[in-house]
C-alpha cells in the first residue's frame, strides 16, 4: 500500500474526523505505556535508525525528569510529544496525535481493500474538495492559470487533474500555484508533471527503510485529454504552505529546469511515511521513507524548495504575469501580438 506524508493525508481525502480538543485527563500509567510505544515504533520505523535512537534518548531523559508529568491533559501530552520530536529530530512531519474518539483494534495480516462505501465516501470527499483544484483559468495575454491545493490519489482526481490541464493545454504560458498546497499522493505528482513533458521522465525515488526498497516515479508519455508540452514556458508559484508533496513537484521541475519557481522558499518536508497507532487514542506519524532526487541526489528536508526567482509569496502571481508576458512579447513575430503583450505588462508594472 502507497504511503503518504502527513500533509498529503488531509489532502488525500481520506475520512479522519478531527481530534477533540476536550481535558481529558491521562494517568501515569497510561503516559508511560504511550511512551514505551512511541519509542519502539521509532526504532522499527523510523527511515534514520541513528535519528531514531537520538529521539529515544530524548524522550527517555525528559520522562525521567517528569516534564511529561505536567502536560496539562492529553491534547496537550500530544502537543508537547511533538514539540519534542520535531526540534530533536527537525523533521516536520514527525507529530503525535491525539483523538478522543478511540482507534478500532489494529488489525493484523493484509489490509482489507476498501468497500464500496470506502469507495463511494472517499470519491464525495475528493469532490467536495474539488479535487484538490482551485482557480483554473486563461489570463491575458493567453497565460494559463492552474491552482492546486492538495494532491489527491490519482484514481479520485485523475479526471479533474486531466480536464484542467486540457483546458489550458493551448495557452501560451502556464502558472501553477502551489502557494497553498499541503502535499499528497507521489502518483498524482507524477500524473499532473507528464502534462508538461514529452518525453518520458525520471522525476523523484522514494526509499523505504522497511524492506530496503526504492520507489521511482517517471511521467508517462501518454495521459488522457491533451498535453501543454515540453517547449512552452512553466511558472511555479511556492510560498511557506507550500509542503511535502507540493515542494516535490516544485523540486522536481526545478531540478529538471522544465519551470521557473517564483515567490518564498518552502516549508521543508521531504520524508513521506504512514500513521502509527500507539493506543486507542494516540497515533504518531513515522517518517519510514526518503525522497532522493535522481538529479542532486537528495531533497529539501529541512531547508525548503528555493526559488529561482524570490519574491513575497503575495507578490509571486504578479510576478510570474509579468515574466510570463515579457518572454511572449520578446519571442512574438506578430507586432501587433507582441505590442498588445506589451501594453499588458505594462498595466501589471503600473
Amino acid at each position: 500500500m502507497r504511503k503518504f506524508s502527513a500533509s498529503c493525508i488531509a489532502a488525500v481525502l481520506l475520512l479522519q474526523a478531527p481530534s477533540g480538543m476536550a481535558q481529558t485527563a491521562i494517568d501515569a500509567a497510561s503516559r508511560a505505556r504511550l511512551i514505551d510505544n512511541l519509542v519502539r515504533e521509532l526504532n522499527a520505523y523510523y527511515v534514520f535508525p541513528e535519528v531514531a535512537g537520538k529521539l529515544e534518548d530524548a524522550l527517555r531523559a525528559r520522562q525521567k525528569r517528569g516534564d511529561y508529568d505536567r502536560a496539562a491533559d492529553a491534547q496537550g501530552l500530544a502537543v508537547l510529544l511533538t514539540s519534542e520530536l520535531q526540534a530533536v529530530s527537525g523533521y516536520l512531519h514527525l507529530n503525535v496525535r491525539y483523538s478522543d474518539t478511540p482507534a478500532p483494534p489494529r488489525l493484523t495480516g493484509p489490509r482489507p481493500a476498501p468497500t464500496a462505501e470506502d469507495e463511494a465516501r472517499f470519491r464525495a470527499r475528493a469532490k467536495s474538495m474539488n479535487y484538490g483544484l482551485g482557480t483554473v483559468e486563461k489570463l491575458p495575454g493567453n497565460i494559463g492559470y492552474l491552482e492546486t491545493q492538495g494532491f489527491g490519489p490519482v484514481k479520485y482526481v485523475d479526471k479533474a487533474l486531466s480536464a484542467a490541464m486540457t483546458q489550458l493545454a493551448d495557452s501560451d504560458a502556464l502558472i501553477i500555484d502551489m502557494r497553498g498546497n499541503g502535499g499528497g499522493s507521489p502518483d498524482s505528482i507524477a500524473f499532473l508533471s507528464s502534462y508538461l513533458f514529452d518525453k518520458r521522465t525520471h522525476l523523484n525515488n522514494l526509499y523505504w527503510r522497511e524492506g530496503e526498497r526504492t520507489e521511482e516515479f517517471w511521467t508517462t508519455e501518454d495521459v488522457p485529454g491533451k498535453k501543454y508540452g515540453q517547449q512552452k514556458p512553466v511558472y511555479v508559484l511556492t510560498g511557506p504552505r507550500t509542503f511535502s508533496g507540493a515542494e516535490e513537484f516544485s523540486y522536481n521541475l526545478q531540478q529538471l529546469k522544465r519551470a521557473t519557481l517564483i515567490g518564498e522558499t518552502t516549508r521543508g518536508g521531504a520524508n513521506p511515511g504512514g500513521m502509527r497507532q500507539l493506543t486507542p487514542h494516540f497515533s504518531v506519524f513515522v517518517p519510514s521513507g526518503r525522497a532522493i532526487n535522481p538529479i542532486s541526489k537528495t531533497n529539501w528536508e529541512g531547508t525548503g524548495v528555493t526559488p529561482d526567482v524570490k519574491v513575497a509569496a503575495a507578490d509571486a502571481l504578479v510576478s510570474a504575469q509579468k515574466m510570463a508576458l515579457a518572454k511572449l512579447a520578446a519571442d512574438e513575430r506578430d507586432p501587433q501580438k507582441a505590442q498588445l503583450l506589451r501594453a499588458r505588462l505594462a498595466e501589471l508594472s503600473k
